[in-house]
């Protein structure tokens, strides 16, 4: 048979065959997977809400009490993560006490409070007990030394009432000089931060895994590190469970973003029956590379009267895929440790959402490396990758070696293609395939659903055009992602642009035939070429940004920067 055909054979193989572990096959139908599908129960505590009087501090205490009820009741157990006012509460004590009879978690919930600075003999210089601004209310706002002492004293009475330290240390987010320093010194196994979100209270952590965990640099916590030397050896896992396909794009043209996660509360993600089947579905059954995870669980403050329904729907079904052994639900010590155990370095992982809870015909997939992650996003019949962010572990953060002044946090990684930042509310950028006729007219590359295999450390992606000339295979590997086209046609062509908002912040310094140098907060990168051209295309206030022109049919782009 021609090479073309030969291709396509390949592609059908795909279609029939098993699913989506670390060395099988997924296609677009949902089916069982061997490949680990893992989930937390975490649940965050704080003694005091200062932003509502009716939100009592024996409200949030009722909060609890009624989530463990729950979860007793369908025989989960659970991560309960203490701030440090909760944890100086005999209330929470004896409750948690009875917990960890039961199987489940007790960690440490780092925020900072009033009674937690001045057991150290700081000043506070918060409004209220509990105050969320970055500056104040996270180890951020500290020096390096201030860092320690409040690590020191957590776990000083942490181990004054449970008897040992604990393994699991969970923040919106931490600092890597903190979360070091609990390494070295207290061997902590496990931590998680939020999900990837702009302006969200005023944190905003953007470009890094999607989901599921990694090591973060010794020189920043946001970022995923490159070599066993340059990480902090305890995973951090994302939390929240964000939706796949709608939450990256939530609040596109503004400043900040809403929220489409599986956090109970809110009543058009965790909160509904319907987007939970999905979400589950999408998690649990669709394609994937190495394993999948998501974290279930509130934080008390937003009270039981308000994640009750999302309670509801939650744990029983929980209790159910459990059952039916489709999922593992575990410990964040207890994921931190097989994390450790099965993979030394950042892992190669993906995971996808092959139908639309609001129909709308979208589909995406996710894929993350120590050396980037990248989104590719399907619209019907059209293709755009989303999102190119690279990893290195020599970017240092803001906050690595001082305090953060500004009541807000933000942590990044280094953009190539960001379908948010970049976008305007009229303007979606993204990088896209265009086919290309013999008097260079241009035209969008119209395709068939996504069919998706995996292997050790690869996804591939084949999507075939609409007219059944052509199918691109886009391979994602550790530290490249090439696209290749086998056409019927001998004189197909078709290249990819990036086109973005006219005003939008772009990091790159220069453009020539095989690199693309950027600079972004003072360092400096570069994505390579490695096969094909790339064409720089910027003219003042055009949209288009760069081409990528095939040679021999195909775009390899290399994205190790370290």
């Amino acid at each position: 048979m021609n090479a073309y055909k030969y291709f396509l054979a390949l592609v059908l193989t795909a279609l029939l065959s098993g699913c989506c572990s670390s060395t099988s096959t997924c296609s677009t139908a949902s089916k069982k997977t061997d490949a680990p599908r893992i989930v937390n129960i975490i649940n965050f505590i704080r003694q005091t809400e200062p932003r509502s009087d009716e939100d009592t501090d024996e409200v949030l205490y009722q909060t609890t009490a009624e989530q463990v009820k729950i979860m007793t009741r369908y025989d989960l157990k659970g991560t309960f993560l203490l701030q440090y006012d909760a944890l100086i509460n005999p209330q929470y004590q004896s409750l948690m006490k009875q917990e960890l009879v039961r199987g489940s978690e007790v960690g440490a919930w780092w925020e900072i409070t009033q009674p937690h600075v001045e057991a150290i003999g700081l000043k506070w210089r918060g409004r209220y007990p509990w105050d969320w601004h970055a500056n104040v209310g996270f180890a951020t706002g500290y020096t390096p030394k201030e860092r320690e002492m409040l690590v020191d004293e957590y776990m000083r009475k942490f181990k004054e009432i449970f008897g040992f330290y604990p393994s699991s240390v969970g923040s919106w987010f931490i600092d890597a000089h903190s979360l070091a320093y609990m390494s070295d010194k207290y061997h902590i196994i496990a931590s998680c931060t939020c999900k990837d979100q702009i302006g969200t209270d005023g944190y905003t952590m953007w470009g890094g895994y999607w989901g599921g965990g990694y090591y973060a640099s010794r020189k920043n916590a946001y970022m995923p590190a490159q070599t066993r030397e340059g990480q902090i050896p305890v995973p951090i896992f994302r939390m929240l469970g964000s939706d796949p396909i709608y939450q990256y794009e939530s609040g596109l043209g503004g400043q900040t973003q809403g929220v489409v996660s599986l956090e109970p509360v809110y009543w058009e993600g965790g909160g509904s029956q319907e987007w939970v089947n999905w979400f589950f579905e999408k998690m649990f059954d669709d394609p994937c590379l190495g394993f999948t995870y998501t974290q279930a669980g509130q934080e008390n403050s937003f009270t039981w009267k308000r994640m009750k329904q999302g309670y509801e729907i939650q744990m029983p079904t929980l209790a159910k895929l459990k059952a039916e052994g489709k999922i593992r639900i575990e410990t964040l010590a207890e994921s931190g440790a097989w994390f450790r155990k099965q993979y030394p370095l950042n892992p190669a992982t993906a995971q996808s959402a092959l139908t639309d809870h609001k129909n709308q015909e979208k589909k995406t997939v996710w894929f993350n490396s120590r050396f980037y992650r990248a989104n590719l996003l399907w619209e019907g019949t059209n293709l755009t990758i989303r999102d190119i962010h690279l990893f290195n572990e020599d970017f240092a953060s803001d906050y690595i070696d001082k305090a953060g002044t500004s009541t807000q946090c933000i942590y990044t990684t280094l953009p190539f293609v960001d379908g948010f930042v970049w976008s305007s509310a009229e303007k979606r950028a993204g990088l896209r395939l265009y086919k290309v006729t013999a008097d260079g007219k241009r035209s969008l590359i119209q395709g068939k659903a996504p069919v998706i295999t995996s292997g050790n450390k690869t996804l591939q992606v084949e999507w075939q055009t609409l007219d059944e000339q052509a199918i691109f295979a886009f391979t994602f590997t550790e530290g490249e992602m090439t696209v290749a086209c086998k056409s019927k046609d001998t004189s197909f062509q078709w290249d990819m642009e990036l086109t973005t908002a006219p005003a939008a912040p772009l990091p790159f310094l220069h453009i020539d035939s095989q690199t693309i140098q950027a600079l972004y907060k003072d360092f400096t990168y570069q994505i390579t070429c490695k096969q094909g051209t790339c064409v720089d295309t910027r003219k003042p206030g055009q949209e288009s940004v760069l081409r990528l022109e095939p040679k021999n049919q195909t775009v390899t782009l290399g994205f190790k920067t370290k």
